[in-house]
């Protein structure tokens, strides 16, 4: 219950801090508050919401996971290059491959760690440099342009155009956002294994005692989390039209941020899907509005670290702290 009330207490936080930047943004900047901008939020943001929901499960299983970024690359490459040999292929091969991938890096990472007992920042820091290294060594840093059209093709949801001439858009990669966060959510809230992930990230010795299974869980949260990279690279190429070895690098600490913030504890055993999304969409409506504001993009790479500062200090502390004094103020009498 103490958790619960935890996490509705910071969905409702970051709510009425997106509102109150959203409503400075409004008034420094005409252009934030329109549609165009407003759907190329959503579009550009889709692709770290699917990212954070993988993120979210490892979280809450106790991990951490700095490769997937990098890993989403990797599935890129090996993808165009699966589907040039069967043809082109379409939607359907595109996400089993890709998904697929995604999977077995994500699987690699969870063995690793069962297996050697390694914590998992640690194999994930190698990984994470493996992973880039390898795909920078084969690639020689060379994009990949030439795409099967269903790929490249601009898939158009809803639009509508505007009275100064612009279209605005909302595209296939919202779609696909929105369908890993259902399937998110269903896997932690509305299954066992959910509740199994959520009392091993609280209290893995005693999650152990009552029969849960170490390896299931972790090979469960780190193969969901490859599951999310795989589809993500293949949406983020698509959103692209170009298969670009670094076009991901470094976007793990943005997701990393976003997730914490939302309300994931780096300790496990809490966090939910509602507040992963608002966390991105935070960190996305910063990043926006200092754009729109022309304000350089080295005040953008400042804030995320002052995020990542403030998130783990609050979510681990304060306002526990706060938390166990009312509980104990209630208790008294």
């Amino acid at each position: 219950m103490l958790r619960r009330l935890q996490t509705q207490t910071t969905e409702m936080v970051l709510l009425a801090v997106i509102v109150a930047i959203c409503l400075v943004l409004s008034l420094a900047s005409d252009r934030f508050f329109t549609l165009v901008n407003l759907f190329d939020l959503a579009n550009a943001s889709a692709v770290n919401i699917i990212f954070a929901v993988g993120l979210l499960v490892v979280l809450i299983a106790g991990g951490i996971d700095i490769s997937f970024a990098v890993a989403a690359s990797v599935v890129q490459y090996l993808t165009a290059l699966a589907l040039a040999q069967i043809g082109g292929g379409g939607w359907v091969s595109g996400l089993l491959i890709a998904g697929s991938i995604g999977i077995l890096l994500g699987a690699f990472n969870a063995f690793l760690i069962h297996r050697f007992r390694i914590i998992s920042i640690v194999v994930t820091i190698a990984t994470f440099n493996i992973y880039f290294g390898l795909l920078m060594f084969f690639t020689r840093g060379v994009s990949i342009y030439d795409l099967p059209d269903w790929w490249t093709g601009k898939v158009i949801l809803f639009e509508r155009q505007m009275a100064d001439g612009n279209w605005a858009e909302l595209r296939l990669p919202v779609l696909v956002m929105a369908l890993c966060v259902f399937a998110t959510w269903a896997l932690i809230r509305h299954t066992t294994t959910g509740r199994q992930l959520y009392a091993f990230g609280d209290n893995p010795e005693g999650a152990r005692r009552f029969g849960i299974s170490v390896a299931a869980m972790q090979f469960i949260a780190f193969g969901w989390l490859g599951l999310m990279a795989g589809i993500g690279g293949l949406v983020q190429a698509h959103y692209a039209q170009e298969v670009v070895p670094n076009a991901l690098y470094g976007r793990e600490l943005d997701v990393l941020a976003a997730v914490v913030l939302g309300g994931a504890r780096l300790g496990g055993g809490r966090g939910s899907v509602l507040g992963c999304v608002l966390g991105v969409l935070l960190v996305a409506i910063v990043q926006n509005g200092l754009n729109l504001l022309g304000a350089s993009p080295y005040a953008f790479r400042m804030i995320i670290g002052v995020i990542i500062l403030v998130a783990i200090t609050l979510s681990n502390a304060q306002i526990g702290k706060l938390f166990a004094t009312r509980s104990e103020g209630r208790a008294a009498p």
